[in-house]
């Protein structure tokens, strides 16, 4: 039997698809075919017998992969795939679950809690409980309740080794007490309580091992410790796992996914098969040869080597930029030129590793009337902490701002529900008066007013005051730190990128004070920028508009051509990824997925100086530069000579830069008006080796530079002993 669908394979997707019955893995890499691998299997199982539509078990990550798989299937059998068990972890638990539901001790018609309602139920839960919401931010309970649900820990199992995590633990206890009590589930409960409900049951275990003769795993390396217990399971020696994923594109270890899960799976099934898919059907060869070799600096892989049957195509294109403004500038003038080739807005990607770094992006883009859609995510100014830091500027510029103030009155919360937010706007409308008027009112009555009320009064007019002869920048760092936006985004879990962002909002303020063509840099100006660029220009669903996005947002997609900015060490690898174990090799990860989203032109990008954090930085290339072969890179338009510094070849060996430096340019170096040393100039030293300049002070004598030395760190040097030399 040769079915029609098995025509047009390779040899190794043909060996993968036809296996025998057996725990097999599949490492199939970049653009080899993974999707029609797996759904060509179960085409395959179904076809000869060895399986029925109803007897396989198919997961993936997403809702859109699942309804992907079925299409596909569907165009290969003529079945009705509507019964079959395909689907997201999360999906199939719930299946299970609504199936037998008194055996997992949950009532018929469980309702299931997403993140807001989750948030909500810790609230009500911890006002009863008359719990200091400022020492257990209710966000950060909800995050340790879910990663100790994600690690397969109950509260009981939770460890508790002072007053906070003893307290956490109670709070994680009462919290499934409620949920229990109310008939709920949170996701992260799905699959926990269907985990206990195999492992506890042996009856029902032995018959989902009994119904699901093939199990078959997609995108493996994303699975965390508990999804691969719950397949363990669920897979015995007569239902074997096909797992297909690829470890050099494990890039989601902030979620829990784990790619040593992939080792495991070859040990504890005793996997005798590992296919590789190595065949690239996407990307040109030079872009798979730098894939290749960046990804070849990683350790801990299980190997493969991805390969092209089409032409070595175009080399890497590198530019490197004088700063931020000047790269969003290049980018902006290279998607005009690519799209009067004919290539669509739409198969152009422009990447970035922190979504702070689309804020000077969109503006270049804006200014130029390129439509563009930020995909996975917000533009800058629609994400939420910017909206609230906006609307704490927007009442200090004016009283009248109802809006503004209702966003804000209880957020951070202090205490000020929505019958107190009734009350003023009862008082408001009766009196004739602002929302804010109604607000002072009602503070500097006898009563005192509602709880809040006061200090929410008192804190706004504190900052008015307290910013009134401050520059804008000044202004919003003010704002963000002590409205409390800061101290409240610490606590979250992804409050690192909104407090990048939040610091982004102050590179923004800078950079329209700077701007030469603004006549009014006051903050009703900016505010009004602001808005205005916040508006619009974000095409519509279907319209032709470039695509921003993250890294991590882009694993699954393909463009014809593919921007990737902002690589400088310290943001691209991430300067956190250096004090963390596997760090290093994660982000190594993240930019190989981000070569190999490109088919046909790559770009990568960087900026001598960048504005982060309302400051300027000045950077070193990223140590990337140094893994991918000189001959496949092609540098355009750099205005900068010492490019052999930046740019060595792979011979050049690993590099590990310190930590970036932070300064803001002097106007003079010293006094000495005919030195030939500058801030961001390229240097080397005969014990530290090569570096940047970064900063400088003094004058004659006693004139010394700091530099940020690529193997060494960051080093003051006396210009009178440095011995420094441009490099």
């Amino acid at each position: 039997m040769n079915p029609s669908f098995l025509s047009g394979l390779n040899e190794q997707q043909l060996e993968a698809i036809t296996l025998p019955a057996q725990p097999a893995l599949i490492l199939a890499g970049a653009g080899s075919g993974k999707t029609r691998v797996l759904t060509t299997r179960i085409a395959w199982l179904i076809q000869t017998g060895q399986a029925s539509p109803a007897g396989l078990l198919a997961v993936t990550f997403t809702n859109k992969a699942a309804k992907e798989m079925l299409a596909r299937i569907s165009s290969m059998l003529p079945i009705n795939t509507r019964g079959m068990w395909v689907g997201t972890f999360h999906g199939l638990c719930n299946r299970m679950l609504r199936a037998h539901y008194r055996e997992a001790g949950l009532p018929q018609l469980f309702q299931i809690l997403d993140s807001q309602d989750q948030l909500a139920l810790i609230k009500r839960l911890m006002k009863a409980a008359n719990v200091d919401d400022e020492k257990y931010p209710p966000r950060q309970v909800a995050w340790y309740i879910n990663s100790h649900k994600d690690d397969g820990r109950r509260a009981m199992d939770a460890d508790a080794y002072d007053s906070f995590s003893r307290r956490m633990q109670e709070l994680y206890a009462a919290y499934d007490e409620q949920c229990q009590r109310e008939g709920v589930v949170d996701f992260a409960e799905l699959l926990l309580r269907c985990f206990d409900l195999l492992s506890k049951n042996e009856i029902l275990r032995d018959h989902y091992r009994g119904r699901f003769r093939h199990i078959l795993v997609d995108e493996f390396q994303d699975t965390n410790r508990l999804q691969y217990r719950w397949l363990r399971l669920l897979a015995g020696k007569d239902n074997p796992i096909f797992a297909v994923g690829d470890d050099d594109q494990s890039i989601f270890a902030f979620r829990g996914a784990s790619a040593a899960n992939m080792q495991d799976l070859q040990q504890d099934f005793a996997v005798e098969k590992v296919i590789k898919l190595e065949q690239n059907y996407r990307s040109h060869g030079h872009i798979l040869d730098a894939a290749n070799a960046l990804i070849g600096h990683n350790r801990r892989r299980l190997g493969k080597n991805l390969w092209t049957a089409a032409s070595k195509g175009e080399p890497l294109r590198v530019y490197e930029a004088a700063t931020d403004i000047d790269e969003a500038g290049f980018i902006v003038e290279e998607v005009k030129a690519l799209h009067g080739e004919g290539v669509r807005l739409s198969e152009i990607a422009l990447l970035y590793r922190s979504n702070a770094q689309s804020r000077v992006l969109e503006h270049a883009l804006f200014s130029a009337g390129i439509a563009y859609r930020v995909y996975g995510g917000l533009r800058f100014f629609e994400r939420q902490e910017i909206k609230h830091a906006l609307a704490y500027l927007r009442l200090l510029a004016s009283d009248d701002d109802a809006g503004a103030l209702t966003r804000v009155i209880n957020f951070p919360a202090r205490g000020i529900g929505n019958r107190s937010l009734e009350q003023l706007q009862d008082l408001a409308q009766a009196r004739g008066v602002s929302l804010w008027t109604a607000a002072v009112e009602k503070a500097g009555g006898e009563s005192g007013g509602a709880k809040g009320v006061p200090a929410f009064v008192a804190l706004i007019a504190g900052m008015r005051a307290a910013t009134a002869s401050l520059p804008l920048p000044e202004i919003i760092e003010h704002v963000i730190e002590h409205s409390g936006l800061t101290p409240y985004y610490r606590n979250e879990r992804d409050g690192t990128d909104r407090l990048e962002n939040l610091g982004e909002l102050v590179n923004a303020a800078s950079a329209f004070v700077s701007d030469k063509q603004q006549e009014d840099t006051s903050l009703t100006a900016f505010l009004a920028h602001a808005a205005l660029e916040a508006g619009e220009n974000q095409a519509e669903a279907g319209t032709d508009a470039l695509q921003l996005m993250t890294v991590h947002s882009a694993k699954g997609l393909e463009f014809h051509s593919v921007f990737i900015s902002g690589l400088e060490e310290g943001l691209f690898p991430h300067e956190n990824s250096l004090s963390e174990a596997d760090g290093r090799e994660e982000e190594r990860r993240l930019m190989y997925v981000a070569l190999t989203r490109a088919r046909r032109r790559l770009y990568l990008s960087l900026a001598q100086s960048r504005m982060l954090h309302g400051q300027t930085r000045y950077n070193i290339a990223s140590s990337f530069f140094e893994e991918i072969p000189a001959a496949l890179m092609k540098r355009i338009g750099s205005r900068f000579r010492s490019e052999s510094s930046r740019f060595r070849s792979q011979s050049a060996g690993p590099r590990v830069a310190g930590p970036r430096a932070a300064t803001t340019q002097p106007s003079t170096f010293g006094s000495q008006a005919d030195t030939p040393w500058r801030i961001g100039q390229n240097v080397t030293h005969p014990k530290f080796g090569a570096g940047v300049i970064v900063n400088a002070e003094g004058g004659g004598v006693d004139a010394r530079v700091q530099v940020n030395f690529h193997r060494n760190g960051t080093k003051w040097l006396a210009l009178e002993y440095a011995k420094l030399a441009p490099a």
